[in-house]
């Protein structure tokens, strides 16, 4: 008797134990439930539901796990079988670029040379004359019928001139590596036949000398000063409220995407204020990591006061360098080791004098920063690969997660070098499927079998690689990118060496994980797991089990950002 006396308050005192500690679990703000959680997480790979609570993840399991940290105030979300993601991490486009190209004439489907001239005719007459038409996305190996008159594979600019005759034109290339301008731009740019081709750079002409209207790498210089000189007769106001728009307008386009961290490859100081005067204002939603361009005496003089880490609750952050040492494939200006098959004797362009870029490798070491640098061409990645392997301390290179961008054409020798001095290969997997059409008769079948775009190779030798869309170079459209890096199917339905493919677990940490580590940020982001921002993306459909012709079809329902729901379709 004295025994079951003693055992009823220990039981009740057991239950009232766990009342109380149920009482003071935390609670979630917002869960979501029965959907498909790829967590990126090798510790719980999948899961059902999610707990969040304020800007971070609380919780990930089963639906009884998450409902159990419900509380009065939590937002229930029944995801019925959708799929949830961590939010995408786009590893290289242009912020002010998206922007900017939401508000010029789009190009990227202008099936013929006549196709662009009829779109920028069109643009010309609703704005009065002598106002700058500007457009983006052309590219003269999509077009089918070709112009009656190539030059270089480039057009003339006749067709354009007569057709706009009073503005001056400026059409960017798809690979951002070229322009195209009429003549009426020439003129106010005081270019004309007897116009030299500037270090690192071509005015195309023909075999009369004339220009015909197409610059690459450093000579677009000439025509970009030109409009400068134009947009310099509006007040700072006036410039800034501009740039306001065109900030707006890509924050818009990442949301409705699924992107929640877009790294910024290459802006100026002035536009790292701007980003920081609209965060602090609220005005940019999606997470920033920018990365600076500007001259190494600049760099010298102001690179201390601009690192940020995690400005505005994650919102800002800023600790790389943007160098460009080449151009691209498509230009035929990536600098190669061998002449383009195309264009015999042609190599390709060095952008900038390896003896700069040894300078802004030896400031970012000394102030711990960052070097991402462009390079598309073999011998450009093989330069970059010789400065870093002189640059780096050994054997701790890898802590410095210096990156190659793009790095889309690789001598095979090199491609080991990556993972053994830790250089992270940011790539795009889109630019695969976009560019392959050409590549074979830029590069010749050997080498474009052994160099372009080699994730498996990569992969294989223990690298790591990071994704992105290099917008608005190609659309800021992820699922896209995915896609391409899982299939390497082309937009003709023919696969571009398919060998080199991703699996799907490889190609969602390519846009997750990869590139959180890429922003040495793997500990905030990239996965979901508690602890860890809440940033999340839900999808339509699971692109991880659908059949592989389903994958394009999936859409975004939902981006969360810092548990926040900034986009829902």
């Amino acid at each position: 008797m004295p025994k079951i006396l003693l055992f009823v308050p220990l039981a009740a005192l057991w239950g009232l134990i766990g009342v109380l500690a149920a009482q003071s679990r935390p609670k979630a703000d917002l869960i979501l439930i029965s959907g498909k959680v790829w967590t990126v997480n090798p510790a719980r790979p999948k899961a059902e539901a999610v707990a969040i609570q304020g800007s971070r993840i609380l919780a990930v399991g089963s639906n009884q796990e998450i409902l159990d940290l419900a509380g009065p105030q939590t937002r229930r979300i029944d995801l019925q079988g959708q799929a949830v993601f961590p939010g995408f991490i786009d590893s290289h486009a242009h912020f002010l670029g998206l922007g900017k190209e939401k508000r010029q004439v789009n190009l990227r489907y202008a099936g013929s040379w006549e196709n662009v001239v009829e779109r920028v005719a069109a643009a010309a007459a609703r704005v009065p004359k002598g106002t700058w038409v500007l457009g983006r996305g052309w590219h003269q190996e999509k077009w089918n019928p070709k112009p009656a008159v190539l030059v270089a594979g480039f057009p003339v600019h006749d067709l354009l001139s007569r057709a706009v005759p009073d503005h001056p034109v400026l059409l960017t290339h798809g690979s951002g590596h070229a322009l195209l301008v009429n003549a009426r731009a020439m003129e106010l740019a005081g270019i004309s036949d007897a116009t030299p081709n500037p270090p690192g750079g071509e005015v195309l002409r023909n075999t009369r000398g004339q220009a015909i209207g197409v610059f690459t790498e450093n000579a677009e210089d000439l025509v970009w000063e030109a409009y400068g000189r134009d947009q310099s007769r509006l007040s700072p106001a006036e410039r800034e409220a501009e740039t306001i728009k065109e900030i707006e307008a890509a924050d818009r386009e990442c949301l409705a995407n699924g992107i929640t961290t877009f790294h910024d490859a290459g802006v100026g100081f002035s536009t790292l204020d701007l980003y920081r005067k609209m965060v602090d204002a609220g005005r940019i939603r999606v997470r920033l990591w920018a990365m600076v361009n500007e001259s190494n005496e600049q760099l010298r003089r102001r690179l201390g006061s601009y690192k940020q880490i995690g400005y505005g609750e994650n919102q800002l952050t800023v600790r790389g360098i943007k160098r460009l040492l080449d151009g691209a494939l498509g230009s035929r200006s990536a600098w190669m080791k061998e002449g383009y098959a195309d264009r015999p004797g042609n190599t390709g362009l060095n952008t900038i004098p390896l003896s700069d870029l040894k300078q802004t490798a030896q400031i970012a070491l000394q102030n711990g920063w960052q070097l991402c640098v462009h390079a598309i061409g073999d011998r450009a990645n093989q330069e970059l690969l010789d400065l870093y392997e002189s640059i780096l301390p050994s054997p701790s290179a890898s802590e410095s997660r210096w990156r190659i961008e793009h790095a889309q054409h690789l001598d095979p020798q090199d491609i080991p070098r990556f993972a053994r001095l830790g250089v992270i290969a940011v790539m795009q997997g889109v630019h695969c499927t976009s560019d392959g059409p050409f590549i074979v008769s830029r590069l010749g079948e050997k080498r474009a079998r052994s160099g372009a775009y080699v994730w498996r190779s990569l992969l294989d030798a223990r690298a790591r690689i990071s994704n992105g869309t290099d917008a608005p170079v190609e659309e800021l459209n992820p699922l896209a990118c995915f896609y391409s890096s899982v299939t390497r199917r082309q937009g003709n339905g023919e696969y571009f060496y398919p060998e080199q493919r991703m699996t799907r677990s490889e190609a969602l940490e390519s846009y997750t994980i990869q590139g959180a580590y890429a922003g040495f940020e793997e500990n905030i982001k990239g996965s979901i797991e508690p602890g860890k921002l809440a940033d999340l993306v839900v999808l339509s459909r699971d692109i991880m089990t659908v059949p592989e012709e389903e994958i394009p079809q999936a859409e975004v329902r939902m981006t969360i950002i810092g548990g926040q729901i900034r986009f829902s379709k």
